[in-house]
Formats: structure tokens, sequence, C-alpha cells
């Protein structure tokens, strides 16, 4: 007579279906009731029992279950599905883009359970060949994310891709600044543009275009306080910016940036070409009125480039930024006001600035800027 099992063995069975050894167990309750069982199935009831107490020692543990059928695709998909709630819709798009050209279409089709971190090093690798090292960063945090996203979701043991490091791979386009001379051909060459006081402030101040998107008049002061003590003078309140929480790059990017002569005298046209807009209103905005995204920039500043002399292909809106710091430097300003300028962080300068005083107007752009360009004004 065969002997019964006690309590607490589990159970087995043969599964004629599956032609197949199962052994069952329970190892708790779901708070509904529910039973949790755990099974493990082998040829022989030994490979049956082992495939069992591993699952077993498992969950014992707190790791992960393997669920066999989970690709890597499955896990990319769901983290692009329920991953990225805080993000902005372009974002995801872009996201979306780099996972499905870049990831799927190599590694998809693994299983979640089988890919290994010498399949990533090999798919690194092999993108190093053509993508930048900045890119490859980005598609091995994209993966990574989703890895762990579905670890946390009992989908597979451990995180694999944390174990690789990102190879170096192509030199990413260098960023360039304009001269002097190009920098004052640029401003004549804007002045028929419908993007001139977008370039003449990005320019002279340097802030970031997510930065001057977001600007509203409300935040533009083309007066100032001149008969304060000491006086006020024209600024822009850079505290905002077209990313998905709507704030600057960091904390310490949110500034006020006092205006050179010739942005007041863009800005000052601009506005009333826009018929004196209301204060919510964007000061930088598409003929419809609405928000310039960086495509639109682009498009309006390539013609300006070439009608100073310039090759569109070789030059972007970003790089107005880059100038302005070069100039600067070029005229003598130090490293530490430029970083403060710029709304950079890790500087003793911008540390002193943003923790002692309340949004300071930051004259030092102005007038360098002022000094710089006074004989083209």
């Amino acid at each position: 007579m065969t002997k019964r099992r006690a309590r607490g063995e589990g159970g087995l069975h043969w599964d004629e279906s599956r032609q197949r050894w199962i052994a069952t167990i329970t190892v708790g309750y779901t708070p509904a009731g529910k039973r949790i069982v755990r099974k493990g199935s082998g040829k022989t009831k030994t490979e049956a029992r082992t495939k069992l107490r591993e699952k077993i020692r498992d969950y014992e543990d707190g790791l992960a279950l393997v669920q066999d059928g989970h690709t890597v695709a499955d896990a990319l998909t769901d983290w692009l599905t329920y991953g990225l709630s805080n993000q902005s819709e372009s974002t995801k798009a872009n996201y979306t883009t780099l996972v499905r050209s870049h990831i799927i279409s190599d590694l998809g089709a693994r299983k979640l359970r089988d890919l290994s971190a010498t399949d990533v090093d090999r798919w690194l690798m092999g993108k190093a060949q053509r993508l930048s090292t900045r890119t490859l960063r980005l598609l091995h945090s994209l993966l990574n994310r989703a890895v762990n996203r579905a670890m946390a979701r009992d989908r597979v043991k451990r995180n694999v891709v944390a174990l690789c490091e990102v190879p170096t791979g192509r030199g990413g386009r260098p960023s360039k600044s304009l001269t002097l001379d190009h920098a004052k051909a640029l401003l004549i060459a804007a002045e028929s543009s419908s993007l001139h006081a977008y370039i003449v402030v990005s320019l002279l101040t340097g802030a970031r275009t997510e930065e001057l998107r977001a600007l509203t008049w409300a935040h533009v002061d083309l007066a100032g306080k001149p008969d304060n003590d000491p006086p006020v003078p024209p600024s822009i309140q850079v505290w905002r910016s077209v990313r998905a929480d709507g704030d600057t790059k960091t904390k310490k990017s949110r500034r006020t940036l006092a205006l050179p002569a010739r942005c007041v005298t863009a800005l000052t046209t601009h506005h009333e070409r826009q018929g004196q807009p209301a204060a919510d209103r964007l000061v930088f905005a598409s003929t419809a009125g609405t928000a310039l995204d960086r495509h639109n920039v682009l498009r309006a500043f390539r013609p300006v480039v070439a009608k100073a002399g310039l090759d569109p292909r070789d030059w972007t809106p970003r790089e107005l930024r880059h100038s302005f710091v070069s100039l600067l430097s070029d005229s003598g300003m130090s490293l530490e006001q430029i970083a403060d300028l710029c709304g950079h962080s890790g500087t003793t300068v911008t540390e002193a600035v943003y923790r002692h005083q309340l949004r300071p107007v930051l004259l030092g752009g102005a007038v360098a800027t002022d000094r710089i360009f006074a004989a083209e004004a």
C-alpha cells in the first residue's frame, strides 16, 4: 500500500497530455483566500521534484519567478505602455522609435529569461559601429529600465543589462560656435526674418531653446525700473521651459537675465507686430499662435543662416547658446560668470548666487554683449 505524503510535501501526478510528471505544492494564500500553488515538471519524478524545490526556494528567497514565454519585446512593450506616464508625448515618441528600431529588431525575440550579459555586450558592440556614444547610453538605459520593470513584476530573476558597460560609439556631431564676424552677419540676416527676435535673444542672452519657446510676455520686462536705487534694467525671467513638467532643466537654471539694448529693441518691435498681445501669450509662437517646436525653429533658422553666408546644414539654433558662451569668454568674462548666466550647476558662483538671493537680475551678459555688438547696434 502506497504511503500517504505528509502535509506540506505537496502532490505528484502524471500528466498524460504532457507526458510529464507534475509536482505541486501550496506555498500560501492570496488576500482573497485563493491558494498560491507552485509547480515543477519533469520526465521523471525526481526531475519534477527538483524543479519544484527550485521554485519553492525562489519563492522563499523573494526572487522573481520566471515566466518562460515572456520575451524582451514583451518587456519593452510593457514599459513603453505603462512606464512613461510622466514623460512628454515627444519623449514617448522618441523612445518608442529607438526601442523598435534598435532593440526589438535585434533582441526582441529572445526570451527574457535566456537573455545574457554576453548577448547585451555583443548587441552594444554592434551598435557602436554606427551610433554615437550618447545614443548607445540611451539605448542601454531604455533596455535597463524595461528589464527592471519586468524583474519587479516577477517576469525575470535578475537584470543582466545592469551588468553591462556601454562601449564608446562613433563621435557625435560636435557643437560649434560662431565667430564674432559670423554672429554679426547672422544678426543682420535675421532682421527680415520672423525669427529675428528669437535669434537676437538666444544669441545675446544664452537662454536655452526650450526656455525661449516657453517664454510668455508676463515674464518679459522691456522697461525695467530706471528710477530705482539701484536701477533695475529690462529683463526676461527664465523660469519655465517646454519640458514635461514645465520647469527649467535644473533648479539653478531658474534665473532672471538683464536684456542687452539690442534685445530690448528686437523684442519691442516683435511685441508691436504681435498686436500688443496679452501677458499670458507666448513671446515666440507660430503664425497660428501655437507653441513652436524645435522643427518650427529649425525650418525658420536655416534660411537666415544661408543668408548670412553660412552652410545651413552645419548650424542649429542650440549653437547660438554655444556662441554666446564663446563670445563672452573671448571678451574676457570669467567662466564662473558665464556659468551663472547660462544657469549651469556645479560652480561656486552659481551656488552662492542662488542660495542667498531670490532670482537676482544678472547684469553681466547684457553689459558684455552691449559692448561686443555696440558698433552694429
